[in-house]
């Protein structure tokens, strides 16, 4: 027996159960089974025969083999061992010296660390709770506004489920059968320009009332600069760029003990001219990277695979261009359940088996891409930008101090070990080289090796160097290529690295044991959550089409006549409403899959659609009164901070979060560029 009345009172009951506090994964599954029991009920049966039994049992059985479900733990485990290994206090205190001059340093400072450590973690109550710790009493007692406080930390946080690599993105990938890759390279360019609005409003608050964020007296952000540094300044405004290559090349110029309190050698020395090349490696790797990328791999591959597409395509009927989107069937009744999408396009195209795309390369070499293509400024832009950069470089070192010098070996110390790492887990991904399992996999083995290397340096940098020549000589007797050897040198070294002196010291270090053990147990704590809310939903969604209650959504929706851009809207609005009572894990795996079978009627790009839900769903960690990031800032601040506080310090960064929406709508390109020019449309 089966209702459409019966599917909406389902969907009812499931936000009245949620905002009463009853767990939302077994709520799903109880509704699931008790309404699924009556669509299935026949008279005169046993009730041990009823089918929703079979259909639980191939739900779950579905969730379990699901591959795109694969990467959540190891990212989550990711993000654990890096919290848990207390990285990001070091991380705080040479960030905040960088920026000591701008206004509101100290917010700006919280901001880009909530950010940077978001990204590399992606959970948003750890984030919260660390920086809560580290960085609301010393805004408070330097004078700063409690709201501007809160609402960096707490509107920082959250950027870590939007940025790659996301577990909010995962989850929708999940949910609506799309690429991961593809998500991650729309997400970037919102979530950086969402990181953009969120500083151009701090700055902006602070630059008009100046009495929020209180100028540091210089006490508070001066570095003692070692007397050997000092001796090699020049002139009256102390540059000591050129003080260093001199000694380079006469070390007899430095004279006294290093900071080691040993004599100052030529070991001191070769450290700052490594400190000083690294922005300018970074740089130059950088470009050349993007210039490898751009010109060398992606080009070449382009037009030795577009000619066969073409001479394979010509004789070709003309219904094989047509996209998958389009092949849906516009007035089908049968509703589309959870993960349908990913199936749908694998029965019309390749007929795969598997599920959603995970994928090392997506381009389709059986017709011709616009992926790969030169961009017809790119030269103009590369060049510009190359330039630009040198320039800033130029100004940056002429005007280094030792202070500043000292305040970069901090950051290198402290920011570009987790900012490779990040980089190489996103690089890997949006280039193909990796799937975002196998990526997941590279960034936890990672976050290990900067673990133990924090707690036992000397032995891990030797094992290191002995796991590299090991790589590297297997690749050799494989006759690999350069660039295969460079990889296994990487890979080698990284794995000796970390589960040679990980082992050892496992055993005699607590704090190393203690860490490893939390963050295990958190993991399987939360990707346990996750899995039973897939076994959930995807119950739920099941029992909700079969009783009809899908079909109507979509008969009702269209009967509005509305246009894309109207449907968009509705959508959206719809998604930010849920955000004040709702969690974004229930707006995801419930609501998300009702919206989805009508992105093909409306010609939206389900891309498009997916990163304007995540970047929505920033109002779910923001707004009242289910707020958990507001929840998770209270439990550690100062007393005196009440909710309301938070609440009021965090209503401005929901503003902006629905101006980061416009220009999505206004500017779509900003989120299907990247995607389209590394996979094609």
């Amino acid at each position: 027996m089966s209702d459409p009345s019966l599917g909406l009172t389902m969907l009812g009951l499931i936000v009245v159960a949620i905002m009463m506090g009853f767990p939302t994964a077994f709520t799903l599954m109880g509704l699931g089974m008790i309404f699924g029991y009556i669509a299935f009920w026949l008279p005169g049966a046993h009730w041990y025969d009823n089918r929703i039994f079979d259909l639980i049992v191939q739900r779950t059985y579905g969730v379990m083999t699901n591959d795109t479900l694969l990467s959540v733990p190891l990212f989550v485990f990711m993000g654990y061992i890096m919290e848990r290994a207390a990285l990001v206090d070091r991380m705080f205190h040479s960030v905040q010296l960088a920026f000591r001059r701008v206004p509101a340093s100290l917010a700006v400072t919280t901001l880009l660390v909530c950010a940077f450590w978001g990204i590399a973690s992606g959970i948003v109550g750890a984030v919260v709770v660390l920086m809560g710790v580290i960085a609301m009493r010393p805004m408070l007692n330097a004078g700063y506004d409690v709201k501007l406080a809160s609402g960096a930390i707490t509107a920082g946080g959250t950027l870590g489920i939007l940025i790659p690599p996301s577990v909010m993105l995962i989850v929708y990938a999940a949910v609506a059968g799309q690429s991961i890759v593809k998500l991650y390279a729309a997400a970037m360019l919102p979530g950086f320009f969402l990181t953009f609005l969120y500083l151009v409003y701090i700055l902006g608050w602070a630059i008009i009332n100046p009495k929020i964020a209180p100028k540091l007296p210089p006490d508070q952000y001066r570095v003692k600069v070692p007397d050997y540094l000092s001796r090699l300044e020049r002139g009256r405004a102390r540059r000591v760029v050129a003080g260093v290559l001199a000694a380079a090349l006469r070390p007899s110029l430095v004279s006294g003990s290093g900071p080691d309190g040993r004599p100052v050698g030529y070991r001191v020395i070769a450290h700052n001219l490594l400190v000083l090349s690294v922005p300018l490696l970074l740089t130059v790797g950088m470009f050349a990277a993007t210039w490898w990328y751009v010109v060398i791999y992606n080009a070449p591959e382009t037009v030795t695979a577009a000619a066969p597409a073409a001479r394979v395509a010509a004789p070709a009927a003309p219904p094989t261009a047509t996209t998958p989107v389009a092949t849906a069937p516009a007035g089908e009744e049968r509703p589309q359940e959870l993960g349908a999408a990913g199936e749908s396009e694998s029965a019309e195209g390749a007929r795969k088996p598997e599920g959603p795309e995970e994928m090392t390369s997506l381009r389709d070499t059986s017709k011709v891409s616009e992926a790969g293509k030169i961009p017809a400024h790119f030269y103009v832009w590369f060049w510009g930008l190359a330039a630009a950069c040198a320039l800033l470089l130029l100004f940056y070192f002429w005007r280094m101090d030792g202070e500043q010098l000292e305040i970069l070996k901090e950051l290198c110390a402290s920011v570009v070990p987790l900012g490779v790492l990040t980089a190489v887990v996103l690089a890997v991904i949006l280039f193909g080289i990796c799937t975002a399992t196998e990526s997941a996999a590279i960034g936890a083995l990672g976050a290990l090796y900067l673990a133990v290397m924090a707690k036992f340096m000397r032995p891990v940098l030797w094992w290191s160097l002995v796991g590299f020549v090991v790589g590297v000589t297997l690749g050799v007797y494989e006759g690999e290529d350069f660039a295969s050897i460079l990889v296994a040198g990487a890979i080698g070294g990284t794995l000796l690295g970390t589960v040679v002196p990980g082992l050892w010291y496992l055993r005699t270090s607590p704090e190393l044991r203690q860490n490893v053990k939390e963050s295990t147990f958190l993991t399987a704590k939360t990707t346990a959550m996750v899995c039973w809310l897939f076994v959930g939903s995807a119950l739920f969604s099941a029992v909700f089409a079969l009783h009809g209650g899908q079909g109507l959504i979509e008969r009702w929706v269209l009967s509005m006549n509305l246009s894309p851009l109207g449907f968009q809207l509705t959508a959206q609005a719809i998604i930010f409403l849920l955000g004040w009572p709702l969690e974004w894990t229930e707006i995801i795996v419930i609501f998300c899959p009702i919206f989805i079978p009508l992105l093909a009627h409306f010609n939206v790009d389900p891309i498009l659609f997916g990163t304007m839900v995540a970047v929505n769903l920033q109002a779910a960690f923001l707004s009242p009164p289910v707020a958990m990031s507001a929840f998770y800032l209270k439990g550690v601040s100062p007393k005196h901070v009440t909710l309301n506080q938070i609440f009021a310090g965090m209503m401005p960064y929901m503003v902006i979060v629905c101006i980061c929406l416009m220009f999505m709508y206004i500017w779509p390109g900003m989120t299907l560029w990247l995607p389209e020019f590394l996979y094609g449309k």
